[in-house]
């Protein structure tokens, strides 16, 4: 109940009027004649009697009559529903089915409460049962039907997937809106913290609904985790492979923590970790001693704690022998081979074998044999390698160009047909030398190998790029770095020489993070990753490979996608825990594991005063929209207060009637 106009009960202070009347008016007698008072005693006469209340009833109606009429004038009106309005409210039960939801019993708690609320509706009132996390999940149309709701609730089963109220407030604002409704929402929840969005408007809730709050823990648990793992996709040499995995603990003591490398269900190796109390520490493990093709690996965690799924972390890698890079140059060229080679010895994952050739020696060559061609600043090849060559990347291989001082003399490039402008050369003194200006951070040759600072180029050959893509420029414009897509296959072309003649690139430490990068880029493993997040998404086929016709097996042994799928789909959303096969027409098999993301490994619950603001949008919603259903949930009570004014007014005056009649037969 409220008031309007609450400033009219300052009326209230016209009480003291009756008050005034009944009580303080002057006493009044009529003088009586007497003969003598001397032999009467002096006393201080009394006038508690006359102070006393005459007509208490009509004193108390005039009193009631100045109240109501301040009450009237204060406008009071109620927010209440009537129960017909009540029985057109939508009941919508909303259950977090999230993976912290796994910890210990709070998955059955939440059904539990789900059911108690049903029960509590009234029969005639319509309800809709939703389970949600990264997605919402309508497990019933609105309904009467206690048995239905009741088995929709016994089929929520908690999942891998990240909760998040923020699709909960926008599937709510769609009901709400199909409906036309107003919904009384009861959220049962573990009310995490993480589940929040970035922004407080997705929580938005629509016009007119209330959010009821279900709590199925009073405080948050501790959990340890195997928060993240850092593993190569696929390994070469087992002695090179390195796994970094990250313990954490929240809202945990100091603890002394066993975490195992484990691969194919055995144990490769196990360490002994101390976990600081609410922290996090890494894990290092250098082997992974795997047999050849693919493994399912993971790492483990022996915590003891009640939610045990986040206790390991998957990871998926592929052992294979090193793949096989073509590296052709000119015979007076040794230090370019060199170089390339010493770059892929020292890179951490590497799994190359090169192989130099000259140029004389390419003519029976199949290019088809190896991962990616490297041509080493050529000025010829033999016209049937050049086709070979040509016919490799049109069906999707790759080739590296290095172009220096003796590309510069062809009038084009092999295979890509680009037309050569000129070779230009700088100073090495007085700091004519050219940097690079600009590089293109996305472009996996660069995304990890950083900046180029402090390599100078002397000497470079000034192509036409056309449509090709420019991943890195010099500081006078000349395109350093471009890569042209050649129908299925790519075509990198260097702008100089991978000696220490035209340039000192390989001299400097960023030399072999470039190298690496661009092999892998160029073999089609840079895009492998052993691991991702429960609810992303997996590229099925490379552009290279379009049309080819990609089968998925998910961790339970099933081919979720059918035939059509198969053949068109570009990506493929992983949602749920384990390891997925990519089975592909072509041969290039791949295997990837899904875990849930950690964050809600983190069960701290979120604060009451969001909580609050949260429940507190729903009137705010209503009050933003036009106005009509807003106003018609306020009832105004000022008219029974009028008519309660009027009824005592009469009352009023049949009473002072009454008693002034007998006034008037006491004085006469």
């Amino acid at each position: 109940m409220g008031f309007l106009a609450p400033w009219f009960f300052a009326g209230l202070a016209a009480l003291g009027l009756p008050v005034y009347i009944h009580l303080l008016r002057r006493h009044r007698t009529t003088p009586q004649p007497f003969s003598s008072l001397m032999f009467f005693e002096r006393r201080t006469q009394s006038s508690i009697r006359h102070r006393r209340l005459r007509y208490l009833l009509l004193w108390a109606l005039r009193m009631l009559l100045l109240f109501l009429l301040a009450l009237a004038f204060a406008n009071p009106f109620v927010t209440g529903v009537s129960p017909a309005e009540r029985e057109r409210t939508l009941l919508v039960v909303a259950v977090d089915a999230s993976f912290s939801m796994r910890e210990g019993d709070r998955l059955e708690r939440a059904r539990r409460e789900a059911v108690r609320v049903l029960g509590g509706r009234s029969a005639s009132g319509q309800a809709q049962v939703i389970a949600f996390d990264s997605q919402v999940r309508v497990l019933t149309q609105p309904t009467v039907d206690p048995g239905e709701l009741r088995a929709a609730v016994e089929t929520i089963r908690a999942g891998d997937a990240r909760g998040s109220y923020g699709e909960l407030g926008r599937a709510l604002r769609s009901i709400a809106q199909s409906s036309r409704l107003p919904l009384e929402v009861h959220l049962i929840s573990d009310m995490q913290k993480s589940s929040l969005p970035a922004s407080f408007s997705d929580l938005r809730l629509p016009a007119q609904a209330r959010l009821t709050p279900h709590p199925v823990v009073s405080r948050p648990a501790p959990n340890w985790a195997v928060e993240n793992v850092a593993a190569p996709g696929s390994i070469a040499d087992p002695k090179k492979a390195r796994v970094l995995a990250t313990v954490a603990g929240y809202q945990t003591p100091a603890a002394r923590r066993n975490v195992s490398l484990v691969a194919n269900n055995r144990v490769l190796a196990t360490k002994s970790v101390d976990v600081p109390a609410g922290g996090r520490v890494a894990v290092e493990f250098l082997t992974l001693d795997v047999p050849y093709g693919f493994n399912r690996a993971e790492v483990r965690l022996e915590s003891g704690d009640a939610l045990r799924e986040d206790d390991r972390f998957l990871f998926a890698v592929e052992r294979s022998d090193p793949r096989r890079v073509l590296f052709v140059h000119e015979a007076r060229d040794t230090r370019a081979a060199l170089y390339f080679r010493a770059a892929l010895a020292a890179a951490a994952e590497s799994s190359f074998l090169l192989e130099e050739v000259v140029v004389e020696q390419t003519a029976g060559l199949q290019p088809a044999r190896y991962a990616f061609v490297v041509l080493s600043d050529v000025l010829s090849l033999p016209a049937a390698f050049e086709d070979a060559l040509r016919q490799y990347v049109r069906t999707g291989g790759s080739l590296w160009i290095a172009a220096g001082a003796a590309s510069a003399r062809r009038p084009r490039l092999p295979v890509v047909d680009e037309a050569v402008l000129e070779s230009r050369y700088y100073a090495r003194s007085a700091e004519r030398f050219q940097t690079v200006g600009n590089l293109d951070p996305a472009h996996p040759s660069i995304r990890r190998a950083g900046r180029w600072e402090g390599v100078k180029f002397y000497q470079v050959t000034r192509l036409a790029p056309g449509q090709a893509r420019v991943v890195a420029r010099l500081t006078d414009g000349t395109p350093l770095l471009v890569e042209k897509q050649v129908t299925e296959g790519r075509v990198l072309v260097f702008a100089s020489t991978f000696d220490n003649i035209s340039n000192d690139f390989p001299l400097h430490p960023v030399w072999v993070p470039f190298v690496e990068q661009t092999a892998r880029y160029l073999a089609g493993l840079e895009s492998r990753a052993s691991n991702i997040t429960v609810d992303s998404f997996v590229e099925l086929r490379s552009v290279r490979e379009k049309g080819v016709a990609v089968e998925v097996i998910d961790p339970e042994g099933r081919r979720p996608l059918a035939l059509k799928d198969a053949a068109s789909l570009q990506t493929y959303q992983l949602m749920r825990e384990g390891y997925y096969e990519l089975r592909r027409a072509n041969g290039r098999h791949g295997m990837v594991a899904a875990n849930p993301d950690r964050r809600e490994s983190d069960l701290t619950t979120m604060a009451e005063e969001t909580l609050a603001l949260w429940q507190k949008t729903g009137a705010e919603s209503a009050a933003a929209a036009s106005g009509g259903a807003e106003q018609r949930r306020v009832r105004g009570l000022w008219w029974y207060a009028m008519l309660a004014v009027l009824a005592t007014a009469m009352a009023e005056s049949l009473f002072a009637n009454r008693y002034l009649h007998v006034e008037e037969e006491e004085a006469a």
